[in-house]
């Protein structure tokens, strides 16, 4: 089953079920591709607006070209199963100047992160490498 987005906003903590390479479940709903968690509210990471910097990374990595769910306290970035997902250094300057605590954590332990506490806390989950 594929969705792009559901909203789940409430007060509680989400339920973060498997995760596996290529594919996590959040809510009971199973996503197969890079999700954004901004305010509740889950979307696809549309990761279009960083390819550019592709092969300077050897991966697309988080650029603050992207839509990065700002409107936080902490920002969690889960990257992937091995780490691999490259967050560009534009992206840790901006989150300092907006005083968001950045979070930069393999999807396993961003998951475990995200589970404990979710109020103020966005997310960016890489679901592979």
């Amino acid at each position: 089953m594929r969705v792009d987005r559901i909203n789940v906003k409430r007060a509680c903590a989400m339920d973060f079920g498997k995760f596996h390479f290529g594919r996590i479940e959040i809510d009971g709903v199973t996503y197969e591709r890079d999700v954004v968690i901004d305010r509740g509210r889950i979307r696809k990471r549309k990761k279009q607006p960083s390819k550019r910097f592709r092969e300077e990374f050897g991966h697309t990595p988080i650029s603050v070209e992207e839509e990065i769910p700002w409107k936080c306290q902490r920002l969690v970035v889960g990257t992937g199963r091995y780490g691999s997902l490259p967050v560009m250094n534009e992206v840790k300057l901006e989150a300092r100047h907006r005083k968001v605590d950045l979070l930069i954590l393999p999807t396993d332990e961003a998951i475990e992160t995200l589970a404990k506490k979710l109020k103020g806390t966005n997310a960016i989950l890489h679901v592979t490498c």
